[in-house]
Formats: structure tokens, sequence, C-alpha cells
């Protein structure tokens, strides 16, 4: 894709902060703290993409996960612009996500940092659970990995060398 593509693009990603830690190391001169921020960015079309930044303030942690995520950005297959092909399951340490095709009206059933991540990729009807681990990076990186997994019938079909009609 051309470059000017890719800025014009990122110019319309939307953002959403996932989460806001802080970390407080203990010197003789007392505490020191820096915070770190999980950002997801995407165009409700099928773009989405995750970022993490530290630094000495939030807001400039903020700038610097939607710097990275806005670099992290991928396509997403969606069928007829609201669901996905088929049910997949991410893993990222210890957090899973299982991802579940749903009817149309159903809206998006999942939480927190998955929901963040499936609103912005544009996912209009979709069942989700998050399994093992609730650390809400991981819970958006699996969720990410998931929807990464999708396949739609015209991928299938040009893997297996045939025509949609054929499958």
């Amino acid at each position: 894709m051309p470059k000017q593509d890719m800025d014009s693009k990122k110019n319309l990603l939307e953002e959403t902060v996932v989460s806001i830690g802080r970390v407080t190391k203990v010197t003789k001169g007392g505490r020191h703290f820096r915070f770190s921020a999980t950002v997801v960015v995407g165009n409700r079309k099928g773009l989405v993409g995750i970022g993490t930044g530290k630094s000495n303030e939030v807001p400039e942690a903020i700038k610097k996960a939607i710097q990275a995520a806005n670099k992290n950005v991928t396509k997403v297959a969606l069928i007829d612009g609201r669901t996905i092909p088929h049910e997949a399951t991410g893993k990222v340490g210890r957090a899973s996500v299982l991802i579940k095709p749903a009817k149309e009206g159903t809206g998006i059933i999942a939480g927190g940092a998955a929901r963040a991540v499936l609103e912005l990729a544009g996912v209009k009807d979709i069942v989700s659970k998050s399994l093992g681990a609730n650390t809400k990076i991981n819970v958006a990186k699996a969720t990410l990995e998931a929807l990464k997994m999708q396949k739609t019938p015209a991928k299938v079909a040009a893997l297996r060398g045939k025509k949609v009609e054929e499958l």
C-alpha cells in the first residue's frame, strides 16, 4: 500500500484507552511513578490495532501508545460488514478469548478489553468469552489474535484452488 494511503487511513482511526497502569520505583530519594497505557485504534470498518506506551506522564504515555497502535493496524475479515466468518480462539499469555459469529441484531456480547477491540474493528454481532487470565492487555491482544485467524469463504476457496460455489 502506498505511504499516503496509509496516512489518510490513520487520520480516520478512532482510539480507545483500554488500560492505564502506574508503576512505582522506590529509591532512596523517594518514590518515582511511571505510567503505561494500552490503546486500541480502529476505523469501525475492518481495520484495528493495539499499542502500548510508557512515560512519566499519562498523556505522554497515551500519545506513545496511539503511535504504536497506528503502526500495528491490521485488516479483519468481516461478513456483510457485521460479523465474523467462523468461531476462533486467540491465546496470548494465560489469557484466551473465544469469539463466535452471531445472527443479526445480537450486538456485541463481550466485556472490557475484548469489547473495545471488537467495537473498533467494526464487528456488530458477535459473542465472546474471556477464558483464563483477565489481564486487560493480554485479553485485548488475544481478541485481535482471534480476529486475525478469520478466513473468508473466498480466501478458503483460493487456498484450495477452487471457486466459492464449489465449497
